[in-house]
């Protein structure tokens, strides 16, 4: 017997009749002998038909508000899929995130999870049912409602598996697993059968949408097995876990791209000490992630700072800017969002030089100009034109030969897999 956790997206329950296909798949986990909590999302396109009746009554709604109207979707998936299983001849209950103590910070839209406490899952697993709880919601210590940013249902689930102990966090999407690049885009994307926790995060930070970025963190924090899988047929996904010694690594996992990043360049910015920390501070207070940042070379005492972030934060952003522009005495500042990220990852790049020249060379090769370049131990991201995007990513893809199963090819059988 296992303890298992599944997450369900909107597209997985986007009907009425993909609710009861989730709920014939939860009983069947149950008949086989294990212990069953699903974490689902709100239906569909639920979550954006909210947004969009928010902004029909408020350009700019608070967010509180829209913490407490974006909430109510996963309600009606939970109650809907329990009664779908009580159908079925079998006991369910359904739980909101403040009921099953999912305790958050008090970053409206965009909480962090704190604390799971779990008792009343632990509670009706013990009494033979089966759990279902809302994903992407939480609460403050003093009872405000939360929600944890797009995709926060697989944080969700991930932090529930994690409070549980559960083996096994089950991701259902609509995808058969992580792929070398969006399938989308490139029609030979191979899906990789198993990939460690520090390549994931990559993916998940420069535009793979499989899973949200921090409910990888998550999981590695806590060692919790992540099994990415389609919630429309039966194939073996793909594992997310620590790596271990006898999982050699390929040169380049997979290309990935994002077109959901703004840019801001500050112009002549004084170049002294502490001015680039009162930039960021102010954007940190507006609650705002910055991805990449450069700052020219200084002239005549004044330089250009540009960085990249989240489009969906770019009304706070732009606040957060103007007020600290105005502040330092800058001359004048800019938003471009018309860009996109590309970028390379693989473990295999810490022994591997050279990597970077290569996907320059190929870039250049494409007619794809580079704009700024950021770098880790394992990836390599360049900031191109939005329309120059999906080509970049299909000439990295072939560049790197990333069709082939190289690393299916190179996991030893002990490493493990997607079984």
């Amino acid at each position: 017997m296992s303890l298992i956790v599944q997450k369900y997206g909107g597209t997985s329950v986007g009907n009425t009749d993909r609710i009861k296909a989730v709920a014939e798949r939860l009983v069947a986990a149950k008949r086989a002998g294990n212990d069953v909590v699903a974490v689902v999302s709100a239906m569909g396109d639920v979550t954006d038909e909210l947004l969009d009746l928010a902004a029909a009554v408020n350009g700019e709604p608070p967010e509180r508000e829209m913490d407490m109207l974006l909430a109510t979707g996963e309600q009606v998936t939970i109650a809907l899929l329990a009664m779908a299983i009580h159908a079925l001849g079998h006991e369910a209950i359904s739980f909101t995130g403040p009921q099953v103590g999912i305790v958050t910070d008090a970053g409206h839209t965009k909480a962090r999870i704190q604390e799971v406490r779990a008792d009343c899952v632990r509670e009706a697993i013990e009494a033979g049912r089966i759990v279902i709880v809302a994903g992407f919601q939480g609460t403050t210590p003093d009872n405000q409602i939360t929600t944890l940013g797009r995709g926060g249902s697989d944080t969700t689930a991930v932090a529930v598996a994690a409070g549980i102990g559960a083996d096994v966090c089950e991701i259902y999407t609509d995808v058969d697993g992580v792929y070398s690049a969006d399938p989308r885009v490139v029609p030979s994307a191979r899906k990789i059968a198993v990939i460690s926790y520090e390549e994931m995060l990559e993916l998940a930070a420069t535009g793979a949408r499989v899973l949200q970025l921090r409910s990888v963190e998550f999981a590695r924090n806590h060692g919790v097995v992540i099994h990415v899988r389609s919630s429309f047929n039966d194939l073996p996904g793909t594992i997310v876990k620590e790596a271990d010694p006898s999982m050699e690594q390929a040169m380049i996992s997979g290309v990935t791209h994002d077109t959901t990043e703004a840019k801001i360049t500050i112009r002549d910015v004084p170049d002294q000490p502490g001015v680039a920390a009162q930039v960021f501070s102010g954007l940190a207070e507006a609650n705002v992630n910055v991805d990449m940042i450069v700052q020219n070379v200084s002239e005549a005492g004044a330089t250009d700072i540009s960085f990249t972030i989240p489009k969906e934060d770019l009304v706070r952003a732009k606040r957060a800017v103007e007020s600290v522009v105005e502040r330092l005495g800058a001359r004048s500042w800019l938003v471009d969002e018309a860009v996109a990220k590309v970028s390379l990852v693989g473990a295999g790049m810490k022994t591997h030089p050279g990597i970077a020249a290569r996907m320059f060379r190929s870039l250049a090769k494409a007619g794809v100009n580079i704009d700024m370049i950021s770098t880790s131990s394992i990836r390599v991201s360049c900031v191109i034109a939005r329309e120059q995007a999906e080509l970049a990513v299909r000439a990295l893809h072939d560049e790197f030969d990333l069709a082939t199963d190289q690393i299916a090819a190179e996991i030893a059988p002990s490493a493990g897999g997607a079984e």
